[in-house]
């Protein structure tokens, strides 16, 4: 989880309130970040059994807008973007030329001709000079908001429950991927039925300088302050893909189990996507040794492919990774990782890992 950095680390508007909470702070995607609060395994365990809240506002935020806004992003993007209605969000791909992803992100439609992309944390800059590139010959606007915006995620069963006495709008109304503006303690937002752990919970977009006050009401109504770490096992165990690790410029992203995202329209890259993938990402189970990013993948004893995420699970109690491994393979119901120089067993399973009932 933690990274060299070569400037010094940006602080997203909640910085005072995660050292008041004695987090431990690490690099990560330029900002400095909590990566655990009591500890990753309580944090894990309470966005499952009850609600966590996790700061994300180190994630960027472009605004799209103008007569053109749709076309530009169906140009930009893979998934289709015509079908979001306002009030709606989608998980989209930002394509490369050559097939690979720039980035994933999700498109926010905040009005007729108005949407809000959030993306990467270490790809903001990235992404921004990708978009530019492609803008001629369509009549639309683009603005950086990421400084604008504190986001935080409020996830676990409990989260409808606890923000409802809070809130000015009836979130049981509200389905998954609903967009909508509320007032919160009395503050304006925008919340958004998304999130990246694998539970029912929001995003709730609030002006930076009124972040840290919402963040300490939603803390003393119950919610759990939670990590990075906690955010990476609990994306882990439902299978939920991370760019640099899943994704990258240079990996096909229909490896994935992700392959609805690209649909059969005119988009950059579309050519090469459309390829038959050479590797597919699957699901490793393991008795007892954790494995991590890099990790061999070998089938009999002769290297198939390599581990992009691993961890203990804290839900599960064993040891899980997501692999890329070479597509002729990929159906085999047994593999090894090689920890140390050793093969452990593992099993290949269905993604996710888990799934709330």
């Amino acid at each position: 989880m933690t990274e060299t950095p070569e400037t010094p680390l940006k602080r997203t508007p909640l910085y005072a309130a995660h050292l008041r909470a004695g987090a431990r702070m690490v690099p990560f995607g330029g900002w400095d970040m909590p990566v655990q609060y009591a500890g990753v395994k309580a944090e894990h365990q309470a966005v499952r059994t009850q609600a966590g809240l996790f700061d994300v506002s180190h994630m960027g935020e472009f605004r799209v807008k103008g007569p053109d806004a749709e076309a530009f992003l169906q140009r930009v993007t893979t998934n289709d973007v015509s079908k979001l209605k306002p009030g709606r969000a989608q998980y989209n791909w930002l394509p490369n030329d050559a097939g690979g992803l720039v980035d994933d992100i999700y498109v926010y439609r905040a009005g007729e001709a108005e949407y809000l992309l959030v993306v990467n944390a270490s790809n903001i800059g990235k992404d921004w000079a990708h978009l530019q590139t492609h803008t001629a010959g369509f009549d639309v606007q683009l603005t950086d908001e990421s400084d604008l915006w504190g986001l935080l995620a409020v996830q676990g069963p409990q989260a409808e429950t606890l923000l409802q006495p809070h809130i000015d709008v009836d979130l049981g109304q509200k389905k998954k991927n609903a967009f909508f503006p509320a007032k919160l303690f009395g503050f304006g937002v925008l919340l958004a039925r998304t999130g990246y752990t694998g539970e029912d919970g929001f995003e709730v977009f609030t002006d930076a300088s009124e972040a840290e006050t919402i963040w300490d009401k939603l803390v003393a109504v119950g919610l759990t302050p939670a990590g990075l770490g906690a955010r990476d096992t609990l994306r882990l165990e439902a299978g939920f893909p991370l760019y640099g690790h899943e994704f990258t410029e240079e990996l096909h992203p229909l490896s994935s189990t992700y392959t609805w995202v690209a649909k059969d329209k005119d988009h950059v890259g579309r050519e090469h996507i459309r390829k038959e993938p050479p590797h597919r990402l699957v699901g490793l189970t393991l008795d007892r040794v954790p494995v991590r990013e890099g990790y061999s993948v070998l089938l009999n004893g002769v290297p198939v492919g390599h581990v992009t995420s691993g961890s203990a699970s804290p839900t599960l109690g064993h040891p899980i990774a997501m692999a890329l491994v070479n597509a002729d393979v990929a159906s085999s119901d047994t593999f090894e990782v090689e920890v140390r120089g050793k093969a452990h067993p593992a099993r290949r399973v269905d993604l996710p890992f888990y799934k709330r009932a």
